[in-house]
């Protein structure tokens, strides 16, 4: 039994990724509106009525805009650290939600969750991988720095959405001022197109058959320049860019390119350190 992924928006636009498999399916983060998770839900040929909780990776607004109105129509369970919750606004907290830990797997019908730990400039953000019957999705977008965390669980995944934020010579000659430029170089922030590139080469595993590649910049990166640079290395791995705007295709993700080393590193979270300041809003 396969898992099916797709990206309903991926950008400071608005965040929401779906992964299910036949019986039930969760959404990370919830950044766009319910009417338009809706739409590009039926577009897909998917009902609302399958996604079973929602998971959001931290609280920025780009990744919760979505979430009250989505849950509270449809009585989503919410997933989310006692941290991120903190941070939401006050009529946001109104909304019923249950916590997680890092490398504590949670079941969702058929469907396990595991959050892992990641860099980036928020309360207590988190990536995720999905899992079903041996098959592993990883949601790694909004972080910093290819952190031990992030290259462990990589390797263990078919498919995985990936960060490509930024072209580093657009953003350097680009015109954000510069301690904006900072901030998203400076190891909180995002990744760059070398990094994300670097990270796939050097991590990716043998039976890795779909990369879709997310939270790209409007300002400070162009789709064709990420289809370039990882269709050259692509190998048998189909890439996929998300856009910022709408759905991708809804792809099938089985185990049949390889066996692979299954199941979720358990990592040591003794070094970890979470930068708890927030960061202002803009396109990045």
């Amino acid at each position: 039994m396969s898992l099916s992924i797709a990206s309903l928006n991926s950008g400071s636009n608005g965040n929401c990724y779906y992964i299910g498999n036949t019986n039930e399916g969760i959404l990370i983060d919830a950044g766009i509106s319910c009417r338009e998770t809706e739409r590009r839900l039926k577009r897909l040929e998917l009902s609302i009525k399958k996604v079973k909780a929602i998971f959001i990776t931290h609280e920025h607004a780009d990744h919760i805009n979505g979430l009250p109105k989505l849950a509270k129509k449809y009585y989503l369970p919410v997933y989310i650290t006692p941290s991120t919750r903190s941070n939401l606004k006050s009529g946001w907290k109104e909304i019923p939600s249950f916590p997680f830990k890092a490398y504590e797997p949670i079941a969702i019908g058929n469907l396990t969750v595991t959050a892992l730990p990641k860099f980036h400039d928020a309360a207590d953000p988190h990536s995720f991988i999905v899992s079903h019957n041996n098959i592993n999705v990883g949601i790694f977008t909004d972080t910093g720095r290819s952190c031990e965390h992030l290259l462990k669980n990589f390797a263990q995944c078919q498919a995985a959405f990936l960060e490509s934020n930024y072209d580093e010579e657009m953003l350097e000659n680009g015109g954000y001022p510069q301690h904006l430029k900072d901030r998203i170089r400076n190891g909180q922030g995002h990744l760059s197109n070398k990094q994300a590139l670097q990270l796939f080469l050097n991590h990716r595993p043998p039976f890795m058959s779909h990369l879709i590649l997310s939270h790209l910049s409007a300002n400070n990166n162009k789709p064709e320049i990420v289809a370039d640079l990882f269709g050259r290395v692509a190998g048998e791995t189909e890439i996929v860019v998300a856009p910022r705007k709408k759905e991708t295709a809804l792809y099938h993700i089985s185990g049949n390119m390889g066996n692979g080393k299954q199941g979720i590193e358990k990592l040591s979270q003794g070094n970890f350190k979470i930068q708890l300041s927030l960061f202002e809003e803009a396109n990045i």
